[in-house]
């Protein structure tokens, strides 16, 4: 895009009561892609959105949607958009940053996901529900017993759509399409557009329209990159060093086991950490997203699946544990970091029989960094990474976990991801659900 000044909300379209909520909760211009791509789904227009992820996705897809439905009447379970995410966490979060804009228009909102009862989302759709933010499992579960019906789709939205790809949802994402009008307008947006994602585009975009802010590719501009090389008989007891830093830390590893063996390795060292993986139940998962959010916890131990679109502010470090084995893996971890306009360091820790495969991935990802030694007299990892001695003394262990709810239905087949936007002030939502608690952040231009 061009160095001129971005257009104000209101020039791009969107009518004065959402222009006065996203005021209201300090949103006040929008990003580059939020720029691109309100214009045209406005118009009605398919539109294939990319950009980094901490960009502005959701409410680039999300505030014309809901225009877009502004003035209609929904029926009982026959929603007039949806909006298909991976994972829960982002469709949750998805939800949470939709939720004031649509209550600014008389919209109503819903995530419907795995882990949680089948019969409360069958008794909420059943109810008037202009907007169903959804994972394909669940949904599918949804059409499949009739609980809900998509004649009266008029937009749909996939988000994260090369992820959907990777989980292998494509067949449900077909399904669910399949039952949606073939008038209805299709956006799709991804931080990359490639792979499988070209079937979904072929198949059901109509002359689409693509705005890409920016190439796939690290950013050198707001995130610092280093690169580790430690020895494996001390990787860990630097990586609890490292955890003991001032500020929220994400630490991705590999393995749903490796996330287990982390956590409690740092527990015994002093160090408040909590662990997120698809295995767990949600409400262990929601919790403890919440601890990192508000701070409560500042260090997160996750795998890939699980983080997908965990949108956090103030996660000024992320810290490869296990070298990410693609480029887009790498893309994705580091844009938990330095979201919205902020800084942040991204750490790469490197065993010797790791530096081959781990540089080709980096290098493929746009970034070529100095390694720095561990173990050494070179002691400047500790500056970039806030290193410092664990206390040593170990966490409590916390309350087990109650039982999750019984299901009384298939539950979601794929689970975890998450989204920051406009939030409100707690209380209950039109619907009746409860709306998200504390753990809010600063507000910037553009949210996401």
């Amino acid at each position: 895009m061009s160095d001129r000044p971005l257009p104000t909300f209101a020039q791009l379209g969107l009518p004065t009561p959402l222009v006065h909520a996203l005021g209201r909760a300090g949103i006040a211009a929008p990003f580059p892609i939020q720029a691109a791509t309100i214009p045209d789904i406005l118009a009605g227009r398919d539109v294939l959105g990319r950009g980094p992820t901490g960009s502005g996705k959701t409410l680039a897809f999300g505030l014309p949607l809901l225009v877009r439905l502004k003035g209609g009447a929904s029926r009982p379970g026959r929603p007039r958009a949806i909006v298909l995410a991976p994972t829960r966490e982002l469709a949750a979060q998805i939800e949470k940053a939709l939720d004031e804009p649509a209550l600014a228009l008389g919209l109503r909102t819903s995530a419907i996901v795995g882990g949680v009862p089948f019969k409360g989302q069958a008794t909420r759709l059943a109810r008037v529900v202009d907007v169903v933010i959804a994972t394909p499992g669940r949904l599918a579960d949804h059409l499949a017993q009739g609980t809900i019906m998509l004649d009266d789709v008029l937009v749909t939205t996939v988000d994260e759509a090369d992820h959907m790809a990777e989980l292998g949802f494509l067949p449900q994402v077909t399904e669910i399409l399949d039952r949606t009008p073939a008038s209805a307008q299709r956006l799709l947006f991804s931080a990359t557009l490639d792979g499988e994602v070209d079937t979904l585009v072929a198949r059901y975009l109509n002359d689409p329209v693509t705005h890409a802010t920016a190439a796939a590719v690290a950013a050198v501009d707001t995130m610092e990159h280093h690169v580790l090389h430690v020895p494996r008989e001390i990787k860990y007891a630097t990586v609890a060093r490292i955890a003991a830093r001032s500020g929220k830390t994400l630490l991705f590893v590999r393995t749903k086991a490796g996330v287990d063996r982390l956590t409690d390795e740092l527990h015994a060292a002093g160090i408040p950490a909590g662990g997120l993986h698809g295995d767990k139940p949600q409400g262990h998962r929601t919790r403890t997203l919440a601890a990192f959010t508000d701070g409560t916890v500042p260090v997160l131990v996750a795998t890939d699946v699980a983080a997908r679109g965990i949108h956090v502010d103030d996660v000024s470090l992320v810290v490869h544990v296990d070298p990410p084995t693609e480029s887009k893996a790498y893309l994705h971890r580091a844009g938990r970091t330095a979201r919205a306009g902020e800084t942040g360091v991204v750490v790469t820790v490197v065993t010797e029989d790791e530096r081959g495969p781990a540089g080709k991935v980096m290098r493929a990802a746009g970034v070529d960094v100095d390694p720095l030694d561990v173990g050494g007299l070179d002691r400047r990892w500790e500056d970039v990474t806030g290193a410092r001695e664990p206390s040593g003394t170990p966490v409590p262990e916390p309350e087990a976990s109650p039982a999750p709810p019984k299901k009384d239905a298939p539950t979601d087949r794929r689970g975890p991801g998450s989204q920051r936007g406009v939030r409100g002030r707690g209380g209950a939502r039109r619907d009746g659900t409860a709306r998200p608690g504390p753990g809010q952040s600063r507000r910037r231009r553009g949210g996401n």
